[in-house]
């Protein structure tokens, strides 16, 4: 599955525990990563300093359904599934 251009779920969604540009302390679940522009694509993709755990994300319809709110409420379920 490709990612849905202008989604951001997996940049919202996610806590990310590893520093991000200008969130040096990574970010809670449930917030909008500073990274991901105002059309929900990510600033810093394909760059270096962005967090491994982003670079390895790989849409797949069991993570993301088939619409950008189902992807942010399967992703939120995840993330509280595993804390």
């Amino acid at each position: 599955m490709m990612c849905r251009a202008g989604c951001g779920a997996c940049c919202i969604a996610p806590s990310i525990s590893t520093p991000i540009p200008g969130m040096p302390n990574g970010k809670p679940a449930g917030v909008r990563c500073v990274q991901l522009d105002e059309r929900n694509f990510c600033r810093i993709f394909g760059q270096s300093d962005r967090p491994a755990v982003c670079s390895a994300f790989s849409a797949d319809e069991a993570t993301c359904g088939s619409t950008r709110d189902e992807a942010l409420l399967r992703i939120l379920d995840m993330e509280q599934a595993t804390t």
